[in-house]
């Protein structure tokens, strides 16, 4: 059985990599930011050393946007420097390293969903932040690290500790005070489940992959206005749902317009998530069953 070092463990995809390790035979150690602090590199040396994993995975990251742009250095020092001295550290003791990155890494001129040779172009201080971090694994230690990069994250009962909640969560929440609700039209995404996510990682490192990047999302895309009418629909909340076009400025940040991804690498290797569809509907059954 092999044994996985999981950073992250608190996050909504750290608690679900933490839950499904035992079903793909893998032994897991987890530890939160309180107990293991990313960019601190002898922490983090002096773990691999007494835990002696065979695998690495990262789920940590600053990732609520506006901060970022508030606190780029904090941003670069966690999305960035710490991801290149883990894959360092990873190279050195001979460790498989997972990192994750994201959909913001482009600017949403395309069109159409990006595959994994797609050219990057961040257009704030998140997206370039994870793109120089995947830059950094991927050039520290080429034969042994694999970037993910998704999009539109969620899960867990709570959602993101630094986000207070998902976008699930939060369109919920907002019924309980809202006859009507406003929800961005213009953002096209690939809502992907953490559930599936972390199952579709584990299947990655259960595979013959080879390292490099992959994209894992649910199947598919739609806008998030697109989204909350299924959110609402599957759960029969009669609310009405006003479509806004913002331009791709939300909370002060600039937003890819079109940032759906395409798994074509992991499909290959017979490795595909439920649709965005199939992903919503796990979620929501598990929100009813923790009820």
């Amino acid at each position: 059985m092999r044994k996985i070092l999981l950073i992250g463990k608190t996050g909504q995809l750290g608690r679900e990599i933490m839950k499904d390790s035992s079903l793909f035979d893998f032994k897991i150690v987890s530890f939160g930011k309180e107990e293991l602090d990313v960019t601190n590199e002898l922490q983090v040396k002096e773990k691999i050393e007494e835990i002696k994993p065979d695998i690495l995975i990262n789920t940590s990251a600053y990732h609520v946007l506006v901060a970022c742009e508030e606190n780029p250095l904090k941003a670069m020092a966690v999305n960035f420097v710490a991801v290149g001295k883990m894959a360092k550290l990873c190279k050195k003791y001979g460790i498989k390293f997972i990192t994750y990155s994201t959909d913001y890494i482009f600017d949403g001129e395309k069109g159409a969903p990006y595959e994994e040779n797609d050219k990057p172009n961040p257009l704030q201080i998140y997206g370039i932040s994870k793109l120089a971090g995947e830059y950094a694994a991927l050039n520290s230690c080429p034969e042994g690290v694999f970037v993910i990069r998704t999009c539109g994250l969620y899960g867990g009962e709570k959602g993101s500790p630094e986000k207070k909640g998902n976008f699930v969560l939060n369109i919920i929440k907002e019924t309980q005070n809202k006859e009507i609700i406003e929800v961005s039209s213009e953002q096209i995404v690939s809502p992907t489940y953490a559930g599936d996510l972390s199952k579709a990682t584990l299947r990655l490192l259960n595979s013959k992959a080879n390292p490099g990047v992959y994209h894992l999302v649910n199947e598919g895309y739609c806008s998030w206005y697109e989204f909350a009418k299924e959110i609402f629909k599957l759960i029969n909340i009669d609310r009405k749902i006003l479509p806004i076009d913002r331009g791709g400025i939300s909370g002060g940040a600039e937003r890819p317009k079109f940032s759906a991804l395409k798994n074509i690498k992991a499909k290959n290797l017979g490795i595909e998530l439920p649709s965005w569809q199939e992903g919503l509907k796990l979620y929501l059954n598990f929100l009813k069953k923790i009820k």
